[in-house]
């Protein structure tokens, strides 16, 4: 039991012992809910009790324990501070303040405590979070002056250590205040709290799903249509009541402010029509957590005592799918809980009569193959399999603010088309959806926008979701769009493949550098909106720094690629082939193996193997099989290719002698013969796995600072997809939840799981221009496919740069390049570029719990940086 486990050190941030509690075993006697309870006489002795007492009686009310022992973190709570007098907080209070109510456990007694703002940062780099065994150093105490004997547990030093296997639930919160429900944050005047990792998704037990239809009689009911509403309104004190059906549904907008006293300040958008039109109806504040979860397209609503302003300006309404529908965009109907109190009512379905000629609810369903031919910014739905689902990621929605918008990119498959649909899924406020997709769903997603630009190489193209988007993942066959003849076809093309074990070739999670940049810097620049396009790399550290759980971030720095050491993929990672005849026919005899070992070790690291592929899925892939040409097309493209060099080419001690920036075309791969590789036959060649230039070797024992992320962890390696461990592989790849829940059984290792790559990955060097600071990043060569539009790139540095994240397998006598192989030729490009002044395209991942990985996103060289 955690609080009677052995005497623990403190923490770093202790600070010093108070003198010991004259009496520590007086029983107190306090208010339910207060800060202290009467200790009980039997059983272990709680650690939380024994502090609380030590508070009480300091006169300084805080104390740094003398026996500091480990607890648990069973919650980790956010919400908005409102502005009050003793918060030292800073002067710029307009903007959200967000502070952490963490719940601890020392095995007899909850308690929920309030995080000192100055130590946000923990959870913001998901360091301290649920799980997690944690040990406090220093705790306050803050009173509520307002309530007899009511008072707050303050963290003020909190070292945070080893994650735990299991928690107990079943320990009682010493304090009775915070077992109740609805939860309440421990300050402040807000009666929630928020989603831990964005705004957009409701959390909590405020939010009611308990809106059900009830049958109206309109005897007496006053109806007035939308378009005579839009004509009168200005003339009317008192509206007549609406009769609509739900077009759309925007997710949550949360806009809560330290100085807005709105309690529950939410705002959401419902787009609905009667036979003359459509309009915009805005719900308010707490109508939201009452009404949002039980709201749904297609709906008829009932809408009494609402208001009527002039719509906002600057709002663009989605428009209607049907084109006879009159789009109102002059007013807007407001719905609050009061001034007027609203009255909604959900009409069931077998009440509607044919006489309100209410639209009926449409979709504009595409294709796969339909999407090429979409324009920029068109509005689309779609429906497939899921055959990719990549980890959650954040982004900021401001600089130097604290919102973010979560998101993860997702591959559908619809059998239309060799390639998927490439989709950008923001949250759309579906929490129980988004963080619980998993490949070989039926998806189906609404008003997605095209996202275009054909000027680009390779051609960009996908989807996003837009503030109307919705999800469905389930009861498919209660929804309108099921009569949609586009959605029959794809339900026709699943059951034809069901028992083709399409599961093999789908994927989960990992890294994934989407959307590419483009192929010269030029347009690279042109594609940012930023002020400053390069980053120093005395910066760097900083960026780095600066990023916050599971964010994402792309910066482009001036280097020199200094160094260059392969990792292969490892045994327990390596993707492996369903083909075990093809692995075995490929593989060494023991002799031969024992052989080439020793020719390794006498060439001083140079590896040997066979030109062939040792796992099937060597090459790229799309979901359905391809035809013999296309494959070829593809892995040509993929390979690339050595162009001879065709202008004359300094010498290295040229290239290093001038100040300028001279080097290589990424469509120029020399073969310089002082690299020393050779090609022996058809079947074999040389492959250096390691190498360090001459310039790293004098200058890198005298740097001013060496960043070191060059470390690919486990979590960031794409992995073949388990149906029987999805529930595992979920929580792998999503967010880290706000609430600790214990694991049904004893869950596998990610690494476990075999990986969808089988290249491994290079740990490079890229040394600053001034020669003083290094940084270490990794690269993760992945094929590239069509289903990225980049089977027109033919040169090995540029196709590497792009990804294929599911795998398709070498059928018949198909022989490729292997793993090793394609190293090579990835290690022989980049040392062509020693001496060479390189703009590098970093993404920056921070995965929470002090691991940061830097990735080598994109190389351009000097011809294509002009």
């Amino acid at each position: 039991m955690l609080g009677e486990l052995d005497q623990p050190q403190a923490g770093p941030s202790h600070a010093g012992h108070d003198p010991p509690n004259p009496n520590p075993e007086r029983g107190r006697v306090g208010v339910p809910g207060g800060v202290i309870r009467r200790a009980g006489g039997h059983g272990p002795r709680s650690w939380i009790q024994k502090i609380l007492e030590q508070i009480t009686d300091s006169p300084l009310q805080w104390v740094t324990p003398s026996e500091v022992v480990p607890v648990a973190v069973v919650a980790v709570q956010r919400y908005l501070l409102e502005n009050e007098p003793r918060d030292k907080m800073p002067k710029m209070r307009k903007r959200p303040f967000y502070c952490f109510d963490v719940t601890i456990s020392d095995g007899v007694y909850r308690e929920k405590c309030y995080l000192d703002p100055r130590l946000n940062f923990l959870v913001y780099k998901n360091i301290l979070r649920v799980g997690v065994e944690i040990r406090i150093s220093r705790v306050s105490c803050l009173y509520n002056e307002r309530r007899l004997g009511q008072g707050i547990v303050c963290i003020d030093n909190v070292h945070c250590g080893k994650t735990l296997g299991t928690i107990p639930l079943e320990t009682p919160f010493r304090n009775s205040a915070h077992q109740e429900i609805p939860e309440r944050p421990l300050r402040g005047g807000k009666s929630h709290y928020l989603p831990l990792w964005n705004n957009e998704d409701p959390y909590g037990d405020i939010w009611l799903t308990n809106k059900a239809p009830e049958e109206h009689d309109f005897t007496d009911t006053k109806i007035i249509t939308l378009s005579h509403l839009e004509m009168t309104w200005k003339n009317r004190r008192i509206f007549p009541a609406l009769l609509v059906r739900i077009l759309y549904k925007s997710k949550l907008r949360y806009y809560g402010r330290p100085d807005k006293k709105m309690v529950e300040p939410y705002q959401t958008f419902l787009e609905v029509a009667d036979s003359s039109g459509t309009v915009s109806v805005i719900m308010w504040n707490a109508l939201c957590p009452e009404w949002y979860k039980s709201l749904r397209t297609g709906l008829i609503l009932l809408l009494r005592d609402y208001s009527v302003k002039r719509s906002y300006p600057f709002r663009i309404q989605p428009l209607p799918v049907d084109p006879q529908i009159k789009l109102i965009s002059t007013i807007e109907i407001c719905l609050n809980l009061r001034d007027p109190p609203t009255n909604i009512i959900i009409i069931p379905e077998n009440q509607e009569k044919p006489e309100w000629r209410l639209p009926a609810l449409s979709h504009r369903f595409i294709t796969r193959s339909e999407l090429d031919d979409m324009s920029e910014n068109s509005i689309c739905d779609v429906i497939g399999l899921l055959v990719f689902v990549g980890r959650v990621q954040r982004s900021k929605k401001k600089e130097s603010r604290e919102d973010f918008c979560s998101y993860r990119w997702i591959h559908i498959a619809d059998g239309t088309s060799d390639l998927p649909f490439i989709v950008e899924l923001f949250s759309t406020s579906q929490p129980e959806i988004f963080e619980n997709i998993y490949p070989m769903m039926y998806f189906v997603c609404t008003q997605l926008k095209v996202v275009r630009n054909n000027t680009l190489i390779p051609n960009l193209l996908y989807l996003t979701t837009t503030n109307e988007s919705r999800v469905f993942i389930t009861g498919h066959r209660s929804q309108p769009y099921i009569t949609d003849h586009k959605v029959k076809n794809f339900i026709q093309w699943v059951k034809a493949k069901a028992d083709s074990g399409e599961e093999k070739n789908t994927v989960i999670g990992g890294y994934y550098p989407y959307p590419p940049v483009p192929e010269t810097f030029l347009k690279y620049s042109r594609s940012l909106k930023v002020e400053s396009l390069l980053t120093a790399i005395n910066e760097v550290r900083k960026e780095i720094e600066d990023l916050q759980y599971r964010e994402q971030k792309r910066i482009a720095i001036q280097g020199i690629i200094t160094a260059i050491k392969y990792v292969p993929p490892s045994s327990t990672t390596e993707s492996a082939s369903s083909s075990e005849t093809l692995r075995k026919a490929n593989r060494p005899s023991a002799s031969e193996e024992a052989r080439r070992e020793s020719q390794t070790q006498e060439r001083g690291g140079a590896l040997y193997r066979d030109d062939v592929p040792t796992t099937s899925q060597c090459i790229p892939a799309t979901y359905t099989c391809l035809s013999p040409s296309k494959k070829k097309r593809i892995l040509d493209s993929s390979y690339g290719t050595l162009v001879p060099v065709s202008q004359p080419k300094a010498s290295a001690q040229e290239r290093g002698s001038k100040p300028g920036m001279r080097g290589i075309s990424p469509s120029i791969i020399p073969n310089r013969a002082s690299t020393n590789f050779s090609y022996q036959g058809k079947a074999r060649k040389t492959i250096i796995d390691k190498w360090e230039s001459q310039l790293w070797k004098e200058k890198k024992l005298g740097l001013m600072d060496h960043l070191h992320y060059s470390t690919v962890h486990p979590e960031s390696i794409p992995r073949k997809f388990d149906l029987e461990h999805r529930k595992f592989l979920i929580q792998q790849f999503n967010s880290q939840p706000s609430k600790y829940t214990p694991p049904e059984a004893v869950d596998p290792k990610l690494e476990d799981f075999k990986s969808a790559r089988c290249l491994g990955y290079f740990e490079m060097t890229i040394l600053g221009l001034n020669h003083e600071i290094a940084i270490d990043v990794a690269f993760l060569p992945m094929y590239c496919s069509e289903d990225l539009r980049a089977s027109q790139i033919d040169t090995l540095l540029t196709c590497m740069n792009y990804s294929c994240v599911y795998p398709q397998e070498v059928t018949g006598s198909e022989r490729v390049p292997g793993p090793r192989a394609i190293a090579g030729d990835i290690m022989k490009a980049i040392i062509e570029l020693d001496r060479v002044h390189i703009v590098g395209v970093l993404d920056i991942c921070n995965l929470g719990d002090n691991k940061v990985e830097v990735y080598l996103h994109k190389i351009y060289s000097p011809e294509n940086t002009s």
